[in-house]
């Protein structure tokens, strides 16, 4: 019998495939093209576009990564708001933290959320139900646009790339309403792609974030399955400069929360560290930034 694979088609000229043991979904929604499939080696892949978004085997640093950092850097997180992540691992991420009083997700696909919600169980667990969650299947743009000031204390946009329905999660206009819906510590945090591949996405995003919020930095996950090596995780904040962080600070809110020792990627030390980019990444990043 013959072997099948899916093979994603993010560049032109450099990729990776997976040896498929079941195809679970293929459809084309209004928005994109998705499959789910079952692989030989990465567990239950969602493809958006021909692009991996999120596999079982590696979901929890890229989710660790872009909940955690952002919900311990601000000081004390209420209301957050969660742009896309259709597959529940954000919002899973960010139900952890029992000072979280309200999670808002807006993710524009629903067929991707109920493809996650049929095939992917394992990523959200029980977060659709939990009574602290508010999902809606809408449009994240008219959301920021008609959101109220002031808030939400911490925004986590879990996007594809600036291509396709991803593309208007990257303008001055998205980034400008953000601001004005942060609280005055607040902070937003959103994925900028491999810099080893996707520089310039890194830089832009950077730049235009940097007319609206007075620190800009980013962060650096090893997700295997995000090819060309460090994923880079852009933040900026309203507040405090992002630089500024205790290990030990960090270790004592985790242990506070209940999560310290509970994750397998994350950890304080890892995330401070985190933003010590390599000097590739690191030049990348507007001369503003802070």
């Amino acid at each position: 019998m013959a072997e099948t694979w899916i093979e994603e088609t993010l560049y032109d000229n450099w990729g990776q495939r997976f040896r498929v043991v079941k195809e679970l979904a293929r459809t084309r929604s209004p928005f994109q093209d998705i499959v789910v499939f079952e692989s030989d080696s990465h567990g239950r892949v969602l493809m958006l576009d021909g692009v991996v978004q999120i596999t079982e085997k590696d979901e929890f640093v890229y989710q660790e990564m872009l909940t955690h950092v952002p919900l311990f850097t601000h000081a004390n997180p209420k209301n957050v708001l969660i742009i896309g992540a259709g597959d529940g691992g954000v919002l899973r991420r960010v139900l952890e933290h029992p000072g979280i009083e309200k999670a808002v997700m807006v993710e524009i696909d629903g067929a991707v959320i109920e493809l996650s919600k049929q095939h992917l169980t394992s990523i959200a667990g029980d977060a659709w139900n939990n009574p602290r969650a508010e999902v809606i299947v809408g449009d994240g743009i008219d959301y920021v646009a008609r959101a109220a000031d002031a808030s939400f204390d911490v925004i986590i946009v879990d996007s594809t790339d600036p291509i396709g329905v991803g593309e208007v999660l990257f303008t001055d206009s998205f980034y400008e309403h953000c601001a004005r819906i942060l609280t005055a510590e607040g902070l937003i945090v959103n994925q900028c792609g491999v810099p080893f591949m996707q520089a310039d996405e890194l830089h832009e995003t950077s730049v235009r974030r940097a007319k609206f919020f007075p620190h800009v930095s980013a962060y650096v996950a090893a997700v295997p399955t995000y090819v060309g090596g460090f994923m880079t995780l852009g933040i900026a904040s309203k507040g405090s400069n992002l630089q500024a962080q205790d290990v030990e600070q960090v270790r004592a809110r985790a242990q506070e929360a209940g999560i310290l020792g509970k994750t397998q990627y994350w950890t304080p030390e890892i995330h401070v560290g985190s933003f010590n980019l390599p000097p590739y990444i690191a030049k990348h990043l507007p001369k503003v930034a802070g």
